[in-house]
């Protein structure tokens, strides 16, 4: 199979990734009822390839990267080190976003509903009460501001967890474009909730679709931002005269790309696949992707 540029696959990959929040925007749309035991097994298979990769595949890449500069006792610490380095990394930015925006919870069918009806109006989950209309007004307009916030909170959250998944998508796409594509599937799974969690109370507090579709494609978009500005500053801080990234820094970053994907998987992905889900949907998903991508792996490899 043949790949042009490595570096335009890897940021077409990314892209791709990053973009599917839109889709999760118009599914919840369009829908006309939310299938979440499909959201469950996805978000699932999405770890299962996550955390099969991470392991199997792309910590050990580090590792061989780091031995050609470092040696293997060294580079086997080194690399270990760039792995936890990457779960803190990750860690730190989730406690810098508050847990009431917290993009993955769930959505319940009777807060989707008004998504499906062309003619809801903003705010329709909390109309004003008959009995009381100055109050009730100054309740809606209160609980709109509320949703907005939070809306926009969520698309800020999903925005700042989508820079290091979207250097997780690059990098590895651009070390090799086949596992590039299997990482960007899976990031996009992982972001199809992502975008209904945007759209959901940006809808509700403005009863705007296009505007609720717009700010989940833009929290998206911030994964190529993130792999553009995160390979440029590399190249530029670490590049040789032909502006080639040292293999020994890209395995370090393999590294914590591994920690990162395995942090996402194990508090993010799974979690969310258990709440979509029913019984063992999770772990259907999850053994699904890994055995999908050990397949793919020694069937391509």
């Amino acid at each position: 199979m043949q790949f042009m540029n490595p570096v335009l696959t890897a940021f077409g990959l990314t892209l791709f990734a990053g973009m599917a929040t839109g889709i999760g925007s118009v599914i919840a749309f369009t829908a006309k009822r939310a299938n979440y035991r499909f959201l469950s097994v996805a978000t699932g298979f999405s770890a299962g390839v996550m955390i099969y990769v991470a392991f199997v595949e792309i910590f050990h890449k580090g590792a061989a990267a780091i031995a050609e500069t470092y040696g293997a006792e060294r580079g086997d610490w080194i690399n270990t080190a760039a792995f936890f380095g990457g779960i803190l990394l990750i860690g730190l930015i989730d406690n810098l976003i508050p847990s009431a925006e917290n993009p993955h919870e769930t959505h319940a069918e009777r807060e989707l509903r008004p998504l499906h009806d062309r003619a809801a109006k903003a705010g329709s989950a909390a109309a004003p009460s008959a009995n009381a209309p100055e109050a009730g007004l100054h309740d809606h307009a209160h609980h709109s501001h509320k949703l907005m916030r939070m809306g926009l909170f969520t698309a800020l959250a999903i925005t700042i967890h989508n820079f290091p998944e979207g250097l997780a998508t690059f990098l590895a796409a651009l070390k090799d474009p086949k596992l590039g594509v299997a990482i960007a599937l899976a990031v996009a799974l992982h972001n199809i909730p992502e975008g209904i969690s945007v759209s959901v109370p940006i809808f509700y507090a403005t009863g705007n679709r296009r505007k609720a579709f717009c700010y989940s494609v833009l929290s998206g978009l911030a994964e190529p931002l993130g792999a553009v500005v995160a390979y440029v500053a590399l190249r530029f801080l670490v590049g040789g005269p032909d502006g080639v990234i040292p293999p020994h820094v890209m395995g370090i970053l393999f590294g914590m790309v591994a920690g990162i994907m395995v942090y996402i998987s194990l508090d993010e992905l799974l979690p969310t696949s258990r709440a979509y889900g029913k019984s063992h949907d999770s772990m259907l998903g999850l053994v699904a992707g890994m055995l999908v991508m050990a397949l793919s792996m020694l069937l391509l490899g």
